[in-house]
């Protein structure tokens, strides 16, 4: 550590006012912070507080929360890159073949997005915002393996100019931005971003019968038919590729780091233990999902409102939402009723637009986004609750 103090120490003059890179102080700035605990206070009067944990290091832990999904990832794209060309291969086979479609990906997005948030540092003089460390890993988690690289970094500077930068930066932005780059990619290229999403490296032929299509395709096919959405799913290419179990281990085709809600949910034990992430708002998501699937099973207008209500839990990214979209600290409710209501809502709204409008099988992705419109709102009359309570009690 001592080492890296010296080398930050030796080219700080440089980039300090009257230095020959002075403009590019942010830059440097980013960077010392990221390897270095800064050496600040909370003010220059009053109460002192000076922790380990700043907001770069709390970017870190999600980073490492989305570690598990992510190495899951890499390898579920080589594992289906296989089974489409109908081979068998070995794990380092599956782990090389998922990092060459899956490390670009990530390589792109973050110096897409870096490089917009150092020339707007730059130019506008203030601190570069650690919130891209962890979008620019949920961009890729939320693409599939197959995207094309260009619309990666269109989607990126989608997101990071209008998601972001247009409301004042990190913390002042009202939707998730990651999910806003899936969400221009959805609506500008749908044909890249859903329904039969798989391809796969070189020139050969798929096997018989393989499609690429993710469970959430089959459910829109569900609505149209009359076969049981369940016995689509166990009858799909592959015997049992969408049994229940192992959609929850998340061995299928789908979104890069979404597929797994068990990778998912240690990441939550991570956020969680660590008290970066909001179990409440964890939590109310699956359960307004789960009550949702509930009701529509004793609905059953069609197949897909069939669906035992626990596969809604496991199906597309309604876990990977849950977990690290929908407990963004920005975007979503502050107060602790709220994070309640705001995350049940999620839940709800993502099993309606998943049944009944099969146009957009992911529900989750349209869910958070326009529960991040309504968050403010929650909270505002949360506390206006709050506060005639409090009201009543004191002129009793």
């Amino acid at each position: 550590m001592k080492f890296i103090e010296d080398i930050f120490a030796k080219v700080r003059p440089n980039f300090e006012k009257g230095g020959k890179w002075e403009k590019f102080y942010y830059i440097y700035e980013a960077h010392e912070t990221l390897f270095l605990v800064p050496n600040s206070t909370t003010g220059a009067t009053g109460v002192q507080v000076r922790d380990a944990i700043d907001m770069k290091r709390m970017m870190m832990t999600v980073i490492i929360a989305m570690i598990p999904c992510l190495l899951f990832g890499i390898w579920n794209a080589g594992h289906q890159h296989y089974l489409a060309v109908g081979e068998v291969a070995a794990l380092g086979d599956k782990l090389l073949t998922g990092a060459i479609l899956v490390v670009p990906i990530i390589a792109v997005s973050y110096a897409v997005g870096l490089g917009i948030e150092f020339t707007f540092a730059t130019i506008n003089r203030h601190d570069v915002n650690e919130g891209f460390l962890v979008t620019g890993m949920l961009i890729p988690l939320v693409m599939p393996a197959s995207i094309p690289l260009w619309q990666v970094g269109l989607a990126t500077a989608f997101a990071v100019i209008i998601g972001k930068e247009v409301f004042g930066g990190t913390g002042m932005n009202i939707l998730n931005v990651a999910l806003t780059a899936r969400a221009f990619l959805y609506f500008a290229y749908p044909s890249q971003i859903s329904g039969d999403v798989w391809s796969y490296i070189g020139d050969g032929t798929a096997v018989a019968g393989f499609s690429g299509a993710t469970p959430l395709a089959v459910g829109a096919a569900a609505v149209e038919g009359t076969t049981p959405m369940v016995e689509m799913l166990n009858n799909s290419w592959s015997t049992g590729l969408f049994d229940f179990w192992n959609m929850f281990l998340g061995i299928m085709p789908g979104s890069i780091g979404e597929t797994s809600t068990l990778m998912c949910l240690i990441g939550a034990a991570i956020l969680i233990g660590t008290g970066v992430g909001s179990w409440k708002i964890i939590f109310s998501v699956f359960a307004g999902a789960f009550v949702m699937g509930t009701v529509c099973n004793l609905v059953g207008a069609n197949e897909y409102m069939l669906l035992p209500a626990q596969y809604h839990l496991v199906i597309g990214g309604l876990a990977f939402g849950a977990v690290f979209m929908a407990s963004d600290p920005v975007t979503a409710t502050q107060t602790e009723t709220g994070k309640w209501i705001y995350g049940f809502l999620i839940g709800i709204l993502t099993v309606i637009i998943r049944v009944f409008n099969p146009a957009y099988p992911e529900g989750i992705m349209l869910a958070i986004l326009l529960m991040n419109v309504f968050a403010p709102l929650i909270d505002y009359y949360v506390v206006a609750a709050n506060k005639k309570r409090r009201l009543k009690r004191a002129t009793v």
